[in-house]
């Protein structure tokens, strides 16, 4: 009986190097074939055109390429591109990418599913199947890169992981594929490009510094009273503020890097006096901006968008404590493609 193939691309350069060496062959195949996988990012063995075809068969005897499929494409009126990528088991999980008159951002998952319970995120109402591979993080933002070049004439410019998932809850997998896409044998971009958005995890906050990343840490907080913030985000009443802040300062103590804060002001929940004040207050702790995050409604009522008024009274209140601040704007409505509409509806 055959054993069941190991997806290559789980194997180090040294490891597909090894297994040349072990097959009778030289020892640089395996680093014409790591190059093939991950800066060329094939997918198929007989792509490998420079190598030759009876190599290609005992690669094709032994490994597999467990790719991602761009199962579905949706273009918004605003420029913005929603992929439905399918997975090699089936499973299908959404990534995004966002263009401006300067750059192109790709919002990737990094779970199917999320192991969080965000009561206004329509991908919380999923329950999480799995995490994603590094090489099928890897490959959302390889085609988003591609689709960059073609629709905007020019290479993907930032990465943040505000996708499916949690990403702090598949760690080692989201460090491994930002190591492939920063590493000059990947698509080598600056780490600093990169933004990994955590619903705030103490714990694994640590981590990260202690782990000397260089990429930039975005904390969704939408409130910084625990009462309100649990009303929210109900696991966050395992992880009180007190241990968020602790954690954020011991970051910035390690990294030196600022903190941005993703904050969504909703009508009658967060959009009062006593609400700003707690923001203001908890900005001073760390370096930090602020995005203030238009709020996209993902079909029942219990969440709706706060009055202009309401955002505007944030503005001032942060502008004023010196605090950089600035409205996002969301993006991708109308496929639902914006901020916590990610629920993958046609899978």
């Amino acid at each position: 009986m055959q054993t069941e193939r190991k997806d290559i691309r789980s194997l180090s350069k040294d490891q597909i190097r090894e297994f040349f060496v072990a097959n009778n062959d030289k020892a640089f195949r395996g680093n014409q074939v790591y190059e093939w996988l991950w800066s060329k990012g094939a997918h198929r063995f007989e792509d490998m055109t420079n190598i030759a075809k009876t190599t290609r068969n005992l690669l094709e005897e032994h490994f597999v390429i467990n790719h991602i499929k761009v199962d579905m494409m949706q273009r918004s009126e605003d420029g913005t591109v929603k992929n439905a990528v399918r997975l090699h088991d089936g499973l299908v999980v959404e990534s995004v990418l966002i263009p401006t008159n300067t750059r192109t951002t790709a919002c990737v998952s990094s779970q199917v599913g999320c192991s969080l319970d965000c009561n206004f995120c329509a991908t919380a109402r999923l329950k999480r199947m799995r995490n994603l591979e590094p090489a099928e993080i890897y490959d959302q933002v390889l085609a988003i890169d591609k689709e960059s070049r073609l629709y905007y004439n020019h290479p993907l410019s930032n990465i943040v992981f505000m996708g499916m998932g949690e990403p702090l809850m598949n760690y080692n997998n989201v460090l491994k594929a930002i190591e492939m896409i920063t590493s000059e044998e990947g698509l080598g971009m600056s780490p600093k490009r990169i933004m990994v958005s955590t619903s705030g995890i103490p714990k694994m906050i640590k981590k990260l510094a202690d782990d000397e990343v260089k990429f930039k840490l975005a904390v969704s907080l939408h409130s910084a009273i625990d009462e309100i913030r649990a009303q929210i985000m109900p696991f966050s009443s395992n992880f009180p503020l007190a241990d968020l802040r602790e954690s954020l300062e011991y970051w910035y103590r390690k990294t030196k890097s600022k903190i941005s804060y993703e904050y969504v002001v909703w009508k009658g929940i967060n959009d009062n006096k006593a609400s700003i004040d707690a923001l203001v207050k908890f900005c001073k702790y760390v370096p930090c901006k602020v995005n203030l995050i238009e709020y996209n409604p993902i079909d029942d009522g219990e969440f709706q968008q706060a009055s202009e008024e309401s955002i505007n009274a944030y503005i001032t209140a942060l502008e004023n404590s010196g605090i950089v601040v600035k409205v996002r704007r969301s993006r991708g409505k109308d496929i639902d493609a914006a901020c916590g509409q990610l629920a993958n509806k046609e899978g």
